[in-house]
């Protein structure tokens, strides 16, 4: 008893913050106006289906592109100096320090058809490029926002990564792609999925960077449920429904991530 009694405020912590709330979306979810049982807010979210592939798809294209990026990254910062480490991980992680909207309002202004880019351009003859509101420039934001959730579980795994085993495996005879392949790779996998799942997670919920760098042109899951809450459509029934579909979805990817990184785990000890 005596054990269980520091988790005591993170078990009040969660049944306020965490649970409660959850209950009330379902609750929500489940019933109308009037508080009568229904299916009908559920059934509702199949004319939304559009919406909720491109939200995937497109935190699905940023996951794939901030692991690209990172990985790199991440090997460098690990394979540094100490002092070089120090460096690089502030500079990484610089960026967060900064307000979420500022950072986004500034690619607005990159992006802009009289934006600084296609300016910058301009002076070479070329452009001016319409970049602003288009899916490209929402997968953007969401990789400049969300990079440093992939790199730091990265360079978590790869900096504590026993240089004996890489070593032995040059001795062998492995250059450093195999090296990479056998070694490096495999024993990264928990940073990978750890990376993935963080990046993932809060790109496909997003809509401060659908609607500031979509221009309301590319919808995402996040802003339908915002729309029901706080637009003109007012229906938090339906938007509690949504909420809840967005909740399950991302349960399934990452109890998947779960799975894998068990079944890697064990090959690995094996």
């Amino acid at each position: 008893m005596k054990a269980k009694s520091p988790a005591a405020p993170y078990f009040v912590w969660m049944t306020l913050f965490i649970i409660i709330p959850i209950i009330i979306v379902i609750a929500f979810a489940f019933t109308t106006v009037d508080g009568k049982f229904t299916l009908s807010n559920i059934s509702a979210i199949s004319q939304y289906a559009d919406i909720f592939f491109r939200s995937i798809l497109l935190g699905a294209v940023a996951t794939v592109i901030c692991l690209l990026l990172g990985y790199p990254m991440a090997m460098i910062i690990a394979n540094a100096s100490d002092r070089v480490q120090r460096t690089l991980i502030l500079l990484t992680m610089l960026p967060m320090w900064m307000n979420f909207l500022l950072r986004t309002y500034a690619w607005m202004t990159l992006l802009e058809n009289n934006g600084l880019i296609n300016k910058f351009l301009g002076l070479f003859g070329i452009g001016p490029f319409q970049m602003i509101n288009t899916q490209g420039a929402v997968v953007l934001g969401m990789v400049y926002n969300f990079l440093p959730f992939m790199i730091m579980p990265l360079y978590t795994v790869l900096a504590k990564l026993d240089r004996r085993i890489i070593e032995a495996s040059q001795d062998l005879g492995c250059n450093s792609r195999k090296v990479f392949s056998k070694i490096t790779l495999p024993l990264s996998i928990p940073g990978i999925l750890s990376g993935v799942t963080m990046v993932f997670v809060p790109a496909v919920s997003t809509f401060v960077i659908s609607q500031l760098l979509g221009g309301g042109k590319n919808i995402l899951i996040g802003d339908l449920i915002d729309l029901q809450f706080f637009g003109g459509t007012y229906n938090p029934n339906l938007g509690a429904a949504m909420a809840l579909v967005l909740m399950v979805i991302i349960l399934i990817c990452m109890t998947f991530m779960r799975t894998v990184d068990d079944e890697e785990s064990g090959a690995v000890l094996v």
